[in-house]
């Protein structure tokens, strides 16, 4: 069996969205979602695929916070 060599901007999108939306626990930090946002935008970025982003809760979005980090690509 040939082993897969490429995957989907759209599989990316999806898991680093659902990696953005979970609550904070052990694992999931905001130095973890910091670096799951860096690596969606130069994704997005790269394919000239991206369209911003918007917080999951805007009223707990302030500044390199945990919540700042708690977002969604599009």
């Amino acid at each position: 069996m040939k082993s897969r060599k490429t995957i989907s901007v759209q599989f990316m999108l999806d898991y680093a969205n659902k990696q953005l939306a979970q609550e904070e626990n052990e694992v999931v930090t905001k130095e973890f979602k910091e670096g799951v946002s860096a690596m969606i935008t130069r994704i997005l970025l790269s394919t000239n695929n991206y369209n911003g982003f918007f917080f999951i809760n805007n009223e707990d979005s302030e500044l390199n916070t945990f919540g700042f980090f708690t977002r969604r690509y599009m």
